[in-house]
């Protein structure tokens, strides 16, 4: 049976002109997220309703968090370690960056999209193609301290999205957002091997996209879907479960949060809409939540630098 659950609620009105990669930083109890397109990174403490951002050289793809509390940044064409205890401390200074490895320098066609950290401790991100021939030649990568970056076996994709992990780390989920299915495979972080990929779910919405999920403690996934305006919950299994809608029509991305872990927070996107969508949906690009049913979240997994 499918749940229809509240619609969420603006939390933060960033309006970002193309927010993404949001998460949840128990540490700091503070949601982290990108606007790709306004090329910043935004921090906001909801027990203290604070709220900043900090300018980027370029533009982000996904961020990750560390077990040293500094922030894997993941740009167009580089991986970055960003000091936000620096930033936090000192309010006049750019947000300083420490450069790790560069991304894809040979093809100058893509930039760095969805990404999430697996549960040893690696980062797995893909890469999207920006050509307008919009070929589905992105990759797929793992990037650890240990290893740098290596590639996946995962066929190639245009716009790479929806990567998370089941709660133990065996199960990596993805997708091509230009098909209206997500897919899974077996991870083994270890190797950075993959199984053949197998459908997990299909979007059941004309015209609707899968972009960002989570999976929660039960092995739910969470997926926000561009173009539909909700968020939707797949059983282990890949049932549709729940529906939260948005009051946007382009939600992004989602994480779980809140000290409970029982919070939906999604962020969203204004990118390529008109004026008149605009005027129907003015919040567009900001951070929306909605309340869970208990405690069903996991703690963000940290990539490990040392």
């Amino acid at each position: 049976m499918q749940i229809l659950m509240p619609t969420a609620t603006l939390a933060v009105p960033s309006r970002c002109a193309h927010g993404e990669g949001v998460l949840w930083c128990e540490r700091r109890a503070a949601l982290l997220w990108i606007d790709i397109a306004g090329m910043r990174l935004w921090m906001h403490v909801p027990a203290e309703g604070s709220t900043r951002n900090w300018a980027l050289p370029d533009r982000p793809g996904c961020i990750g968090l560390t077990d040293s509390g500094a922030v894997l940044l993941v740009l167009a064409k580089d991986i970055h370690l960003a000091d936000l205890d620096a930033a936090l401390e000192d309010g006049t200074i750019p947000l300083p960056l420490r450069h790790l490895a560069a991304v894809e320098p040979e093809r100058p066609q893509t930039r760095s999209n969805d990404g999430r950290t697996d549960r040893d401790g690696s980062f797995v991100f893909g890469t999207m193609n920006e050509h307008p021939s919009r070929a589905p030649d992105g990759r797929f990568y793992q990037y650890s301290s240990r290893h740098g970056l290596r590639p996946l076996a995962l066929p190639g994709a245009t716009i790479p999205n929806s990567i998370c992990f089941s709660p133990d780390g065996r199960t990596l989920y993805f997708c091509d957002s230009l098909q209206p299915r997500i897919l899974r495979c077996d991870y083994d972080a270890a190797s950075a091997r993959v199984s053949a990929p197998r459908v997990f779910a299909e979007v059941d919405v004309a015209g609707a996209e899968p972009d960002g999920s989570i999976v929660d403690a039960r092995g739910g996934l969470w997926n926000a879907q561009w173009g539909a305006s909700r968020v939707v919950r797949y059983s282990a299994d890949g049932r549709l479960e729940r529906i939260v809608p948005l009051p946007v029509p382009q939600p992004s991305c989602c994480a779980i949060g809140g000290p409970n872990l029982d919070t939906l927070y999604v962020i969203s996107s204004r990118l390529g809409l008109d004026r008149a969508a605009l005027d129907d949906a003015p919040e567009s690009g900001s951070l929306f939540a909605a309340a869970l049913p208990g405690p069903v979240g996991l703690p963000e997994g940290r990539v490990r630098l040392t």
